[in-house]
């Protein structure tokens, strides 16, 4: 994935500020000795794995949310809080996942993201546009001509109870329907009993099947019981060939937390750092208001740093919270808020 060039913005600057170091410590190349790579031919080991991830520095939790919420407080003037709603606006994956989607939902989601504010053609589309596998085709068709990118979750979501046939049978489905992304979710029982090596083969046989589409795996870490833990999964997923590491499905809380986005955030410039590939996060699940979605914009900056600032590494998975954007960016330009009437709905 190619970065854009958006480090020259006028929010860049302002974002800026003292670096925030990692929750953890620094994570050295010896970390990772044994530690299998796709398309090496390693042997897999739990054993090897384990002592890989088990290896990592551990997480300090109370520093980790002492330094999330110290960020939270960061403020911002006009000029810069109107870059950052615009940007935020292009990181949204607009997402609808419910039983009752129809066709005639997906299309009109999709209007939405090409065109956020129909009376205002400055505002930015979004990055994605997310939805199940049978309703890919739909939202395919209907985003022919635009920037607007297609997302399909997959792997039996979101539980990813399955069989590696079947949640290969799903990500197959995805992919020929046109999907140019994939969020596939990780077997978080599989991963909690230590089987890192089954995790690892599911993670790198979907990056395999997805071929040219880009590979966002959820580690649910509303379920990974503690922020080592997310450490290591994020590790394990990114090692196995992920493109993204992504927070949660959305469908249970906690889902996306600052302190979770720290973490996950650390460990991705670490592993940059380390093999020298970048790979992207993604908060899914909670992102309502566009202060929450600013917050997250400033994590990424004192974080992991610029180069993470743009749709191509970070991304904001949501359904309400592409209105409120809307909203406090017509506040910033016309100096009065403008209700939720004003905007279609997402």
């Amino acid at each position: 994935m190619a970065a854009n060039d958006q480090n020259t913005r006028p929010g860049l600057d302002v974002l800026a500020g003292t670096t925030v170091s990692a929750p953890g410590g620094a994570v050295t190349d010896t970390a990772l000795a044994g530690v299998p790579v796709p398309g090496s031919g390693a042997v897999l080991s739990d054993a090897a794995l384990r002592r890989a991830l088990h290896g990592l520095p551990g997480v300090d939790q109370t520093g980790a949310q002492a330094r999330a919420a110290a960020l939270a407080t960061r403020s911002m003037k006009r000029d810069a809080k109107l870059w950052a709603l615009e940007m935020a606006v292009r990181m949204v994956d607009l997402t609808t996942l419910e039983g009752a989607d129809t066709p005639g939902k997906v299309r009109g989601l999709c209007a939405k993201a090409r065109h956020p504010d129909p009376a205002d053609p400055a505002v930015p589309p979004v990055a994605a546009v997310c939805v199940y596998p049978d309703l890919v085709a739909v939202a395919k068709a209907e985003l022919v001509g635009s920037q607007v990118v297609v997302a399909s979750v997959a792997t039996a979501f979101p539980s990813g109870r399955a069989s590696l046939a079947v949640k290969l049978a799903d990500v197959a489905e995805a992919v020929d329907a046109g999907a140019d992304e994939v969020d596939m979710v990780i077997d978080r029982g599989a991963f909690l009993a230590g089987r890192y090596a089954q995790v690892y083969e599911e993670v790198r046989a979907v990056r395999e099947a997805c071929g040219s589409a880009h590979l966002k795996v959820i580690l649910e870490t509303g379920e990974l019981a503690t922020l080592d833990n997310v450490s290591r999964a994020s590790w394990l997923v990114m090692l196995a060939g992920a493109d993204f590491i992504k927070t949660s499905t959305g469908k249970l809380q906690p889902a996306a937390t600052p302190t979770v986005a720290l973490v996950m955030l650390s460990a991705a410039r670490d592993f940059a750092a380390a093999t020298g590939r970048r790979v992207g996060v993604k908060v899914a699940g909670g992102v309502r208001t566009a202060k929450d979605a600013i917050g997250y914009l400033v994590l990424v900056r004192e974080t992991a740093g610029p180069e993470w600032l743009s749709p191509d590494y970070f991304r904001i998975g949501a359904s309400s919270l592409l209105n409120d954007l809307l909203m406090q960016r017509s506040k910033q330009l016309t100096g009065a808020y403008a209700g939720p009437d004003y905007f279609t709905l997402d």
